[in-house]
């Protein structure tokens, strides 16, 4: 019989009218790799808020190793043995590696001492689990995927038998992400219990023994992976058949539109943020840019955008020629058939507290079809509102609902529908399905391709790596701000372009691709 590690029984939890769960159970064998997926309120980040103490439950039951417990803080979790690695780590830069995972659980009265048993205890650690990482480097200083493995070690360290780990992979390159599933399989191996939340189903079908699917803050499916699919998968989540791959026509690019020439730039601190950069997009296709996320490619795109200046060379849009002595802003780009999706929806995309209608004409209420002489006309406005609720299917369609009371998803559809109604000659795009559900995630896609096939030049930053080869004609890799070099979407893969985001110029990353591929 399968000996249990955690068990939830119809634990609920309402946050005001919203109800997040509903009755759900789970069950998770000990030493097993289980993962949790369910679109954008599904409920799972709550249930796993609930088992490691951020919230308490208000009815049901947790069973950790067979024993009922209350968890009722994040202090509670860790005494039964639960650790959890957030999505956005939790360390602080200035401190090194030893200090981070000390920090709060220092053995005895005397500092050196706690250091000495602290440092005994994280290499053989290290050693069993394949963890290593430099104990004396400072956290900031180091790569992302090796700061997770600090988050790891410091669960590990307060005797975490039980991991979550909360969308784990969002920031890693394909290689780290490798590295990071040869962890779990260790810590499998060792008996560690590991529960995985993620949105990405081929991380699911890669890793996972089971796999549990929530929806409307239910739980409605379990099974062994083994015995499903991406398919199955996506239809359990959405509730409803959902196309994972992308009907894509060959590319039939024109003029080019927009370029880039030897373009940089540097931020209020004087740190170059971008260097020496040259590309160009033509209208009717779709350059992706693909990096690690903060290696320059969100100052790219709002350079491009008028938001930020160049510091030096120059950036071609259409009509406009940006330079640092005439940079230009969004209103110019706007009024010249440029189009953009910012990466940042809450910051840059819209404003919480507008209504829907006014979120979608904002940045083009002066457009005259908007106007009656010198002021707004409303039945105008609603009206183009709702025909964009109806075609980009943002819910509830109601042209009056604050901007905030919508999900994540149906916001960015809003913004996308703005912007792309607009049929642009330029579309500089940014995360267009971040936070978004899977069911969106294939409308969205299905959007940018007909606004390439409708002649439009698209530019897309993306941290997820599917997404950008799935979508893209051409890929673009950046590393520190620099352009590591440009790949045509039919000779790209995985490995190769992680090893590019790494910084490892196009040439040697498929040499060193192909030398994995014959060991393999």
């Amino acid at each position: 019989m399968v000996e249990t590690a955690i068990e939830l029984r119809s634990i609920s939890k309402s946050f005001g009218p919203v109800q997040a769960n509903r009755e759900v159970s789970l069950t998770v064998a000990k030493g097993s790799i289980h993962g949790i997926i369910g679109e954008n309120g599904a409920g799972k980040s709550t249930l796993m808020s609930i088992l490691y103490g951020f919230y308490e439950a208000d009815s049901g039951e947790i069973l950790v190793r067979g024993a009922p417990v209350e968890i009722r803080n994040s202090h509670d979790a860790i005494e039964a043995g639960i650790g959890m690695v957030h999505q956005h780590f939790m360390l602080i830069d200035p401190f090194t590696v030893l200090e981070n995972v000390m920090l709060g659980a220092e053995s005895g009265p005397l500092l050196s001492e706690s250091t000495r048993a602290a440092r005994t205890e994280l290499e053989r650690l290290e050693r069993e689990y394949g963890l290593y990482v430099p104990l004396d480097e400072t956290v900031g200083d180091l790569p992302v995927g090796q700061q997770q493995r600090v988050e790891i070690l410091k669960a590990l360290y307060r005797g975490a038998e039980i991991l979550i780990l909360d969308e784990p992979t969002g920031v890693l390159t394909p290689q780290e992400t490798d590295q990071l599933f040869e962890i779990l399989k260790a810590l499998k191996a060792q008996g560690v219990t590991v529960i995985l939340i993620t949105h990405k189903l081929r991380e699911i079908m890669a890793i996972t023994d089971q796999v549990s699917i929530m929806r409307g803050g239910e739980m409605v499916a379990h099974r062994d992976t083994a015995a499903t699919n991406r398919e199955e998968l996506a239809e359990l989540m959405v509730g409803r058949k959902v196309r994972l791959d992308l009907d894509k026509t060959p590319v039939a690019p024109k003029d080019a539109v927009l370029s880039a020439d030897h373009l940089s730039y540097s931020d209020a601190k004087g740190i170059q943020r971008l260097a020496d950069i040259n590309f160009t997009v033509h209208a009717g296709e779709i350059v992706g840019i693909a990096g690690v996320s903060g290696n320059g490619q969100s100052e790219l795109l709002e350079v491009l955008a008028g938001i930020l200046p160049p510091s030096a060379g120059s950036v071609s849009l259409g009509p406009i020629t940006a330079t640092p002595e005439n940079p230009g802003d969004p209103e110019q780009r706007r009024l010249n058939g440029i189009a953009h999706v910012p990466e940042d929806r809450h910051r840059l995309g819209l404003i919480g507290k507008f209504s829907a209608e006014e979120t979608a004409i904002l940045g083009y209420h002066n457009n005259p079809g908007y106007l009656s002489g010198p002021l707004i006309d409303r039945a105008a406005v609603r009206a183009d509102c709702e025909k964009m609720m109806r075609d980009y299917d943002v819910r509830p369609p109601d042209p009056m609902l604050q901007s905030s009371k919508f999900s994540g998803g149906n916001q960015q559809k809003l913004i996308l529908a703005r912007e792309m109604e607009k049929n642009p000659d330029i579309l500089l795009v940014g995360q267009p399905t971040r936070g978004v559900d899977i069911g969106a995630i294939e409308f969205i896609h299905q959007q940018i391709v007909a606004m390439r096939d409708a002649g439009s030049a698209v530019l897309l930053v993306s941290v997820e790596l599917d997404e950008v080869m799935s979508l893209s004609d051409r890929i673009i890799v950046m590393c520190g701000g620099r352009i590591i070099g440009e790949v045509p979407a039919e000779e790209a893969d995985a490995r190769m372009l992680g090893l590019m985001m790494t910084g490892i110029p196009r040439d040697q990353a498929r040499n060193a691709d192909a030398g994995a591929q014959v060991d393999a």
